[in-house]
C-alpha cells in the first residue's frame, strides 16, 4: 500500500496525474470514501494526464459518464445505485474487462461484485481542512515529492 497526503485540490488532481501515468488500460480503480473527499478531483488528473480535454464532472445523476482521451475513461458514481439489479441494468459489468479505465465512486456498496485486480483507493480527511490522506492499494509506488 502507498500513502500520500495532499493540501489543496490541485495536489490531489496532480497525484491523480501521476496515477494515470501507470495506468495501460483494462484497470479498475475503486475509489472508498466521504463526499467532499476529492474522487472527482483526483478523477479530473487521471483524465488529464490521459488527454482529455473536456472537464470532468461527478457522474452522480448519469451514473456513468465516458471520456475519450489516449485510453478510454469510464467514470461511475454508485452512490444512488441501491441493489444488484439497479448496477446490471446501469450496464456496469458491461464497462470491466475491457481496454479502457474503469473509475468507481462509492465502490464500498458494491465492493463484492469488483474483480480481483481491482485497485483501491481510499480518501480520508487530515487534521487541516484541505489535507487528504490518499492510500493506494495495491499499487507500485507513485513518486510524489510534493504530495507526500
Amino acid at each position: 500500500m502507498a500513502v500520500y497526503r495532499t493540501e489543496s485540490p490541485a495536489q490531489t488532481a496532480a497525484l491523480g496525474e501521476q496515477f494515470a501515468r501507470k495506468l495501460h488500460g483494462g484497470e479498475v480503480i475503486a475509489f472508498r470514501g466521504g463526499m467532499g473527499m476529492g474522487k472527482t478531483v483526483f478523477t479530473s488528473g487521471v483524465a488529464r494526464a490521459l488527454g482529455v480535454e473536456k472537464g470532468v464532472a461527478s457522474p452522480t445523476f448519469t451514473i456513468v459518464r465516458e471520456y475519450d482521451g489516449r485510453i478510454p475513461i469510464y467514470h461511475f458514481d454508485l452512490y444512488r445505485i441501491t441493489s444488484f439489479e439497479d448496477l446490471y441494468s446501469c450496464g456496469f459489468f458491461d464497462y470491466l474487462g475491457g481496454d479502457g479505465i474503469v473509475l468507481i465512486e462509492w465502490s464500498e456498496n458494491f465492493s463484492d461484485y469488483l474483480p480481483d485486480n481491482t485497485v483501491f483507493v481510499t480518501f480520508s480527511r487530515g487534521s487541516r481542512e484541505n489535507e487528504r490522506i490518499i492510500e493506494i492499494s495495491p499499487f507500485e509506488t507513485l513518486q510524489s515529492p510534493e504530495c507526500v
